[in-house]
């Protein structure tokens, strides 16, 4: 079975939280983180179709409501505010965004330059949220997009440009940090595309 790649440690990871929210979204972004520290657990399969099915009927989220989502989350859990937490982090971003009737994209893909690292992060109005890098850093291979019709299967965008590395879904329990990760030698081959994903790796 492939090994995951060790995740990256974007910069915005190691930010300042941002001054707390009020108690209800306090409430709102520990039930979302719950449910996504839970999710992180299980394989990737599992999380992309939760998530699609999550995004059922949902319109799409402005920058500025990911974002608020995504600070809320980091205030309230260590977890997701570290430099390990992608998966967490971004998995409740999506969910406390769809408890406002929303959803971002959510992405899962590989960092471009070495050390090659996999990383989750959302998206919102075609941009990263929260993420420090420029556009280009990260390339997605997988994307959970919002769906607004409810009858609609939800988009699942299977990203099948050439990455720069072969990369697995993060998990919460192996990754590492970028630093561990072994430099990959330029001009590999081409790397997955999303069917190429372990099935069981979480």
């Amino acid at each position: 079975m492939p090994m995951p790649t060790p995740m990256s440690i974007p910069m915005s990871a190691r930010r300042r939280p941002p001054p707390p929210p009020p108690l209800p979204r306090r409430l709102r972004a520990h039930l979302a983180v719950a449910a996504a520290r839970a999710l992180a657990t299980q394989p990737p399969a599992r999380i992309r179709a939760f998530l699609s099915a999550a995004s059922h009927g949902a319109e799409a989220a402005s920058r500025r409501r990911a974002q608020m989502a995504r600070d809320d989350v980091t205030t309230v859990s260590l977890v997701c505010r570290g430099s390990r937490g992608c998966v967490p982090r971004s998995v409740a971003t999506a969910l406390l965004c769809r408890m406002s009737g929303t959803w971002p994209t959510w992405c899962v893909g590989v960092r471009t330059i070495a050390p090659f690292a996999a990383h989750a992060w959302v998206e919102a109005d075609g941009l990263m949220v929260g993420e420090d890098e420029p556009a280009g850093y990260f390339r997605p291979l997988l994307a959970v997009e919002p769906r607004r019709t409810a009858r609609s299967a939800a988009r699942v965008t299977t990203v099948t440009s050439r990455p720069a590395s072969p990369a697995a879904v993060p998990t919460a329990s192996t990754a590492r940090p970028a630093t561990d990760a072994p430099a990959t030698p330029t001009g590999s081959a081409a790397g997955p595309s999303a069917g190429d994903l372990p099935a069981a790796t979480r």
